[in-house]
């Protein structure tokens, strides 16, 4: 894939795949009654698996008028958020949005199950958005050569050439964030991210550590934690970074689920958000606003994620070609109450 589809499948290889002749394919494309079941099955089946698409569908053609949004799982509001604005772009699109789970294949009676790649082949759907998760390069080839485009949101490592993505300025919101603090007098900041493999854990970090070094300030080794994403893994890095000798005075959390974690280790330690030690998360999720104190935190702007890159999805299966392979759409860090002047 280069950033449109390839070329429109032929009848003689939809023929060829189905076992039958041009003429039997032809018949079936354009609904004459002089064909088996048997056949029509087989027929459509080909028509599936090249990805072929009828001139003229009718929106009530759910196989043809289908997108899946691929994910990791549904846990926290993250998924909801990217669906949401996926949903609302592609009903504007006149698109029906299936969601699927990345799992891994379950043996069933000695044999594997279908993966979430056959599954959507199976069902014949007109493109994938994948979110917060990793495909294998097979998977990917399998979409590829089934001729179904592809977009990710937030990668978690380089997509392979020709896979667009749709993602945040991350090392900007870790810049603006970590920035917010060093002006309220925070020296000492530490810093709970994600693993380090993870494009958006890297920029986040790297955001972190310019601000402190344009402040003159050092980022001692100790400051920074890998999580992953979740409250039980925000409480234990905080608790962490509570143990130093010199334990931080603010904390920057790069996800708002593990910085409501943050607040359990910090009242569990008899410790107050603000007044003992701020702290900044990353998502703006709508648990950020109903914590106490509500959290200040670096927006992200999902919903737009979602429909940007259905959006992107869209241009794809037109056959459009992409002006550039990645879109970052701007982050920005709201203020509320768990931050504080140091003095």
């Amino acid at each position: 894939m280069t950033g449109g589809r390839t070329s429109r499948p032929t009848l003689a290889q939809i023929a060829e795949t189905a076992g039958v002749s041009v003429s039997t394919v032809s018949k079936v494309l354009n609904g004459r009654d002089d064909v088996s079941q048997d056949t029509r099955d087989k027929v459509d089946s080909a028509l599936r698996r090249h990805r072929y698409i009828r001139r003229g569908v009718s929106l009530t053609d759910w196989s043809a008028r289908t997108v899946d949004l691929v994910l990791g799982g549904l846990d926290g509001s993250w998924p909801a958020s990217v669906a949401s604005g996926m949903e609302a772009a592609a009903y504007e699109a006149g698109l029906h949005v299936a969601i699927s789970l990345a799992r891994a294949p379950v043996a069933t009676g000695g044999q594997y199950a279908p993966d979430w790649v056959d599954r959507i082949l199976e069902r014949g759907s007109a493109g994938v958005v994948l979110g917060l998760t990793e495909p294998t390069d097979e998977q990917l080839a399998r979409l590829q050569q089934a001729q179904v485009p592809c977009v990710v949101i937030d990668p978690l490592s380089d997509p392979p050439p020709g896979v667009p993505s749709v993602g945040t300025t991350n090392w900007a919101g870790a810049y603006e964030a970590t920035t917010h603090l060093l002006e309220l007098g925070h020296e000492r900041i530490g810093l709970v991210t994600g693993p380090p493999r993870h494009l958006f854990a890297r920029a986040r970090i790297a955001g972190y550590r310019s601000a402190m070094a344009a402040a003159g300030i050092d980022t001692p080794p100790e400051l920074v934690r890998h999580g992953t994403y979740d409250r039980a893994s925000g409480k234990r890095h905080v608790e962490a970074l509570l143990r130093l000798p010199v334990p931080p005075t603010a904390l920057f959390i790069c996800s708002d689920h593990m910085a409501i974690g943050g607040y359990d280790a910090l009242a569990e330690a008899g410790l107050r958000v603000p007044r003992d030690v701020s702290v900044v998360g990353f998502d703006d999720l709508p648990e950020a606003r109903w914590v106490t104190p509500p959290l200040t935190t670096v927006r992200q702007p999902l919903k737009e994620m979602g429909g940007t890159a259905l959006r992107t999805l869209v241009r794809l299966i037109g056959g459009e070609e992409l002006e550039s392979p990645r879109v970052e759409l701007a982050t920005s860090l709201v203020v509320r109450g768990s931050t504080r002047d140091r003095h």
